[in-house]
């Protein structure tokens, strides 16, 4: 069911504080942690709480709790000092979604030109 935790999922685990992650930032609905395979300075995970397995389920469901993970995500940028930043949802496997859960990568510290790759 979306929005409960999921067993196999290392989000939810990370949530639950089975696996250690270095948390940034935390509220009631979202926790943020830098990611362990950092692809700038700054690569910090912003996800919600909450199970659901991709961006588009996650503001389908619950746009209030896909509102609040934007807005966590403006706050790590604006507490690690990024002037420029890029927020990222990575939507399906095709699109190098990994973890079914749904998360931003927020990237900073380093030149983004458009298009990336």
């Amino acid at each position: 069911m979306a929005g409960e935790p999921q067993a196999d999922c290392l989000f939810c685990k990370i949530v639950a504080g089975e696996v250690p992650a270095t948390v940034v930032r935390e509220t009631e609905h979202v926790v943020a942690f830098r990611d362990i395979n950092p692809q700038a300075p700054t690569h910090v995970l912003v996800i919600p709480k909450a199970h659901y397995p991709d961006a588009a389920s996650l503001a389908a469901a619950a746009p209030e709790l896909a509102a609040a993970v934007l807005a966590e995500a403006g706050q790590v940028a604006a507490d690690e000092s990024a002037e420029a930043y890029r927020i990222v949802f990575n939507t399906g496997s095709g699109a190098g979604q990994t973890v079914f859960h749904a998360h931003a990568h927020l990237l900073a510290g380093r030149g983004l030109a458009w298009p990336p790759g």
